[in-house]
């Protein structure tokens, strides 16, 4: 409890700021997204809410930013369409029957994600390497960039078409001025958010220079909306009138329910590991993932379309001072203030405002040091950048991490797999001695098979593991073959400097292996499988 006030609020000025100018981005990309899934944008807004407030305040990273999110919305769309076409064919029609299934999938998401963090499986977070970090970053700000070009489009009678001449100028003019801005004015102070005086700013610059451009209000009536203002969300009690409809779909619900619970997890855990690295702190993954769970079963008690944690804005949080766990409520808390209160005034903002903002963060995102550096290091690890960022770009978030870290570990245990060497020598009583160097793994196991000479071999030889270590269960079947090898041909083995793991798992598989087995109190201790990967903080 002491920890969680200590990390509530460090500076409560900076945190309220921070998190009202996170609050005002997190309106258009809200309706964005919940367009993208084929929802209302109110439930956008309510998941963007409830998202925020429970992870604001239960999850395991202080001032990171959770809400609707693009790499869901694009994975539960194809549901919610099928949802709506079965809800057509009943003999009752049930419209917008799609929205029912996904308060019902989010239930089983949020259950997934629980379980997640219960298991401790967040920590495998830090197993990501760094080069999948960067490309990602890269890759991320590649795709928010290329998002906001979208909003340099206008739609008439349902064709989209791009702005030119003075409605292009207009644009380009009011997002440079936010750049402007956000750029000048934490070189005169720091004691305001740069952002949220940008936008408005802007916003003041429209709305009394009576310019005709495009606001969050006609952005949401472009896209089929009736604007922002809605009440408080409700409890869903009619989806157990629903789950009837899903007999002979639940294939469908439950691999869509896996899938989204994956990408949530991926995303919002490369998100912490992210704002570790700008905070110089560091949080709870596990943590973060039971809170991740809660707030999407949250959603769909009470109409939500979910989410997970949201890599821009939660830049922009920390780059406008938000620290403390205040941030994400205040913005959660503003969120819901704009949808009961001030609509009318939150529609009034000019899109060009929040592009800007969002350029910004790009510029912030990106990794440009990747340049400087592409030619100095590994080219194994420059190839795994460069492919992470080109997926992140062309598929998704969870698939090029996924992606990266398997060319990671293919790289690292080829790397690993040439490394295993063996010192020979010969006693003085005759007895020959391989002194093995390198890890003993999956991927080395033929190297290390080829270092002995079984057939030549004196009939006595040491195998001396002092300068290695056997990782895994290959390792240990590999130790056993080649003991069996010696012993087929008459000869005397001795395995030496094996920690008692690989001792305890060879008298598992043959009780008379002890005799083979030399034991010092210089052994080295390890484990050759552990799941003390991290300890939660």
């Amino acid at each position: 409890m002491r920890k969680f006030f200590r990390n509530f609020t460090d500076n409560p000025k900076n945190d309220i700021l921070s998190g009202l100018t996170v609050a005002l981005a997190l309106v258009p990309e809200a309706v964005a997204f919940a367009f993208v899934a084929g929802v209302d944008p109110l439930v956008g807004l309510y998941g963007a809410f409830m998202m925020g407030i429970v992870t604001s305040l239960f999850g395991g990273r202080p001032g990171m930013i959770s809400g609707a999110t693009g790499a869901m919305a694009v994975v539960m769309v194809h549901m919610i369409q099928q949802g709506n076409e079965v809800g057509q064919s009943l003999p009752e029609p049930v419209e917008n029957l799609g929205l029912q299934w996904l308060f019902i999938t989010l239930l089983i998401v949020g259950g997934i994600q629980m379980m997640a963090g219960i298991f401790k499986l967040g920590k495998f977070v830090r197993l990501i390497p760094h080069p999948v970090m960067m490309g990602f970053v890269n890759g991320l700000a590649i795709v928010i960039f290329l998002s906001q070009l979208e909003l340099f489009q206008q739609t008439e009678n349902g064709i989209s078409t791009w702005l030119s001449g003075v409605e292009l100028g207009m644009m380009l003019g009011l997002v440079l001025l936010t750049m402007g801005i956000m750029y000048g004015l934490p070189k005169l102070t720091s004691k305001i958010p740069a952002a949220l005086v940008a936008i408005v700013v802007v916003a003041a610059v429209t709305i009394f220079g009576k310019l005709e451009v495009s606001t969050v209000g006609s952005f949401i009536m472009d896209g089929g909306g009736q604007g922002l203002e809605g009440s408080l969300p409700s409890f869903q009690y009619q989806i157990a009138d629903f789950l009837y409809t899903l007999q002979g779909h639940w294939d469908l619900i439950l691999s869509t329910a896996f899938l989204l619970a994956a990408v949530g997890l991926i995303e919002s855990l490369m998100t912490l590991n992210l704002v570790d690295e700008l905070t110089e702190s560091r949080g709870s993954g596990n943590r973060e993932c039971v809170a991740q769970g809660s707030a999407n079963i949250l959603n769909g008690l009470f109409g939500g379309m979910g989410g997970c944690a949201m890599i821009g804005q939660s830049i922009i949080n920390v780059n406008s001072g938000g620290r403390g766990r205040l941030s994400g409520l205040t913005a959660s808390l503003a969120l819901l203030s704009f949808i009961l209160f001030g609509a009318p005034l939150i529609e009034k903002i000019p899109i060009a405002a929040l592009v800007g903002v969002m350029f910004m963060v790009v510029i912030g995102t990106f990794a440009w040091s990747s340049f400087r550096i592409i030619n100095k290091i590994p080219k194994g690890d420059a190839f795994v950048l460069i492919s992470v960022s080109a997926i992140t770009v062309w598929q998704d978030l969870a698939i090029a991490v996924i992606a990266g870290v398997i060319m990671s570990a293919l790289i690292f245990a080829w790397k690993n797999a040439t490394m295993i060497r063996a010192r020979k020598r010969l006693n003085d009583d005759g007895t020959k001695v391989y002194e093995i160097w390198g890890p003993l793994f999956f991927g080395s196991i033929q190297n290390f098979n080829s270092k002995f000479d079984v057939k030549n071999d004196p009939k006595s030889v040491e195998i001396d593991f002092m300068e290695s270590r056997v990782s895994d269960h290959s390792g240990i079947e590999a130790v056993i073959n080649i003991a069996n090898k010696y012993k087929a041909e008459g000869v005397a083995v001795l395995f030496s400097h094996l920690s008692p793991e690989c001792i305890s798992l060879l008298l598992k598989h043959d009780p008379s292996f002890h005799k083979s087995i030399k034991q010092s109190i210089d052994d080295p201790r390890y484990y050759v499988v552990t799941d003390l990967v991290d300890r939660e903080i």
